[in-house]
């Protein structure tokens, strides 16, 4: 039988949002590799070769760039809630981990909106700490973000169900 201390109310991931999956990213990149390669053939023939490696160059920054993107992909964010427990932790690309916990009757959901924007930022504020949450979010999905949170929040500050 499972602690209802234990019990998850509220569990979700966060991770940055990426448009292009590696199958479109080799898409483009062949097709932007062969928009140069065509580009460069009458430089070439005229004589002006140099710039056939400076769009060989292009290939490669573009390619670099995309890598660090994708690389920059690998963080997120775990956010769960339990009847006496609120985790945060925070994984970035690299593999470095940073944990914050907080009990749910104390933290308080901290907004800050822009009226043609929305949500801009979420914070946890409990006992002077403040930690930010779901920045990678756009701010649709922080405002169901902080929704979520805070129904969770109240079912956890009233207690664990022990029936």
């Amino acid at each position: 039988m499972i602690d209802p201390c234990d019990e998850l109310i509220f569990r979700t991931r966060i991770k940055p949002h990426r448009s292009l999956d590696g199958r479109g990213f080799r898409l483009l990149l062949l097709i932007f590799a062969g928009c140069c390669t065509v580009s460069s053939i009458p430089f070439i023939v005229l004589g002006a070769w140099p710039v056939a490696g400076f769009l060989g160059l292009d290939i490669v920054l573009l390619y670099g760039a995309f890598r660090l993107n994708y690389r920059a992909a690998r963080a997120y964010e775990d956010v769960s809630v339990t009847p006496v427990e609120l985790n945060v932790a925070r994984v970035s690309a690299a593999g470095r981990r940073r944990e914050w916990r907080f009990s749910p009757g104390f933290v308080r959901l901290e907004r800050q909106e822009m009226e043609d924007f929305g949500v801009t930022r979420l914070d946890l504020v409990s006992r002077g700490r403040k930690v930010e949450v779901a920045a990678a979010l756009g701010p649709q999905a922080r405002a169901d973000f902080a929704r979520d949170l805070s129904l969770a929040l109240a079912q956890a500050r009233r207690g664990p169900r022990f029936s």
